[in-house]
């Protein structure tokens, strides 16, 4: 069977704010589908408001994968993402319904429709020797260690990038090669049963989604994130070296509760922070020549989207 007839899954992609979530559960309405979430963030329990997760009344309309799966003191991979989402496909369209992936962790949708390049897992041992490193020397003295021995990943990171710089690291140490260098080999395992469809909700203003933003950080914190924060803080056993701590708003907010700020500046490098995640996914999502857009500022893209991944459904895509 060629790709293009390979039954087609629709996947409904977008920076954070873009407005998925309503346009899923708009699709919920027409349609018996169930959600397969593409997001590093959600999978975690206990972590609620600052990932802007759906509701527990949201979740009750419509079957929802992939959330409240992980404790936060573990870590989740691209590639066990990959091995869910392809499950959960299967064994949905396996019981009559249709799957619908939604979210905005691009890493994993490129796993998922790309496959993965033959990296090393992640090494816990290792990570906390970089992680006292980086304690001792800061992100920016590991920044250029990464320089020295891979250039071209260390070019496109900030010198503060903890995350990254310290993947990056892992990889070299693990590996012997330059992350670069063993994501430019081709990716393994590529064959899949069915064709993703990307449908992608983007602003046609970027401001306009600044301000949604804005606001909607300003609600979490209404809601009581602060206390969602101190309460995982009160556990013990979590540090901001885990990746359910690196997420964006989190971390300023455990910077805060560290003391090493006041809350105007907490608030304001929480937006600041998710306008640059949302910079990043805009960036994944125009490298996907085959996407089709909906301008998520329009005030009918609710309706331009469910329309979207009707066609997807229907079979009429090209």
């Amino acid at each position: 069977m060629t790709p293009p007839q390979l039954p087609a899954v629709a996947c409904l992609l977008g920076p954070t704010a873009s407005g998925k979530t309503a346009a899923a559960l708009a699709c919920a309405a027409h349609w018996p589908i169930e959600i397969i979430s593409i997001d590093s963030a959600l999978v975690y329990r206990g972590m609620d408001l600052g990932t802007a997760k759906p509701t527990l009344e949201e979740r009750a309309l419509v079957p929802h994968h992939l959330i409240d799966t992980l404790d936060p003191a573990e870590a989740y991979s691209a590639a066990e993402f990959r091995a869910d989402a392809l499950r959960l496909t299967g064994e949905i369209f396996a019981r009559g319904r249709i799957p619908l992936l939604i979210g905005g962790t691009m890493l994993y949708y490129r796993a998922l429709r790309d496959g993965l390049n033959d990296l090393p897992g992640a090494a816990p041992e290792l990570r906390a020797v970089l992680d006292a490193d980086a304690a001792r020397d800061g992100w920016p003295a590991l920044h250029a260690r990464l320089a020295a021995v891979d250039p071209v990943t260390a070019a496109r990171l900030a010198p503060n990038d903890a995350q990254r710089i310290q993947r990056a690291l892992e990889v070299f140490m693990l590996s012997g090669q330059p992350m670069s260098a063993l994501l430019a080999a081709p990716a393994t395992d590529t064959a899949l049963p069915w064709r993703f469809v990307p449908v992608a909700l983007e602003p046609s203003d970027r401001s306009v989604l600044h301000s949604r933003i804005e606001r909607r950080f300003d609600a979490m914190l209404e809601a009581g994130f602060i206390d969602e924060v101190q309460r995982l803080r009160a556990r013990g056993d979590l540090h901001p070296g885990l990746p359910s701590i690196r997420c964006v708003g989190y971390r300023q907010a455990w910077e805060y509760l560290d003391g090493a700020s006041d809350f105007a500046t907490m608030r304001d490098k929480s937006v600041f922070a998710t306008r640059q995640l949302c910079k990043r996914q805009l960036t994944w999502l125009r490298s996907m020549p085959e996407r089709e857009t909906i301008d998520c500022c329009e005030a009918n893209a609710t309706y331009l989207a469910v329309q979207a991944v009707g066609r997807i459904i229907h079979g009429t895509t090209a």
